[in-house]
């Protein structure tokens, strides 16, 4: 984001942390901002409207309030005239900060539940899933299917398998990608949760499964060097043959077997 789009967004923050201090039904802002950035990105008048610079900020959120008013909940209403009311670079930032704020809720449901780190794990294996398939990617891709097709086939692969949560982000990333890869948007959802809940997430990959064990002190020795709260994701490839790979950030520590096995290859001018 440009600088005015990042300080609309820090603006609109508050009536979106205000909604949810409020008791807004989590869950249910989820939904009905996902709808909203749904209206907004099939909309593109009304999209130009909402994110006019030209525009003042109060003209906006009134034209929020007659579109929306009545048909979502009044603290959702409050996050939408919100994010309307400020002055954005581009029409984009504002559906992506909208869509933010929704995937947010989602998360803040889930930690509500005690349950953001499964989320978090969830959405992350369901995604190297899809990627590992190319059938199954395909499918899920397919912007000519139906959405409704779609969308029920997440549901037969996770339902009562993930918690609820992971299971409204999914489907959302399917049926709603938004010109984006489905793996760049399940990544910017997973951003989104670290963002949120002030952590780091490392991907760390190895031979074999990591223990809950192992993970735990992973993440602990990981944030004595990087600080804060670590998030362990892990990937199992054989490939490796031993050691770990962590990636954290935009820094690879790789201490895996095949890494070094390259290493002396490369010494030896192999």
């Amino acid at each position: 984001m440009q600088g005015p789009s990042r300080a609309a967004a820090a603006a609109s923050r508050e009536a979106f942390t205000g909604a949810l201090a409020a008791g807004a039904d989590r869950s249910r802002l989820a939904e009905e901002l996902f709808a909203a950035v749904d209206v907004l990105d099939g909309n593109a008048t009304l999209r130009r409207a909402v994110a006019d610079p030209s525009r003042e900020g109060s003209d906006k959120a009134q034209l929020i309030e007659r579109l929306f008013s009545g048909k979502v909940s009044a603290e959702a209403l409050v996050v939408l005239k919100g994010v309307a009311a400020q002055r954005w670079s581009s029409e984009r930032d504002l559906s992506d900060t909208l869509e933010a704020y929704a995937v947010e809720s989602v998360i803040a449901s889930a930690e509500a539940a005690d349950r953001a780190d499964r989320v978090e794990d969830e959405l992350f294996r369901f995604e190297r899933i899809v990627a590992a398939d190319p059938a199954l990617r395909a499918a899920l891709t397919d912007t000519q299917a139906p959405v409704d097709k779609r969308a029920d086939l997440v549901s037969s692969l996770l339902r009562d398998k993930v918690a609820p949560e992971t299971l409204v982000l999914a489907r959302q990333a399917v049926v709603a990608p938004r010109g984006r890869r489905f793996d760049r948007v399940v990544e910017s959802y997973l951003e989104t949760a670290s963002h949120r809940r002030e952590q780091q997430t490392a991907t760390v990959t190895s031979a074999v499964p990591l223990t809950d064990d192992d993970r735990a002190r992973l993440a602990a020795g990981l944030a004595s060097v990087y600080g804060g709260t670590v998030h362990v994701n892990t990937v199992v490839d054989p490939r490796v043959m031993g050691g770990v790979k962590v990636e954290i950030g935009d820094e690879v520590i790789d201490g895996t077997v095949i890494r070094k096995l390259d290493a002396a290859r490369r010494a030896m001018g192999a």
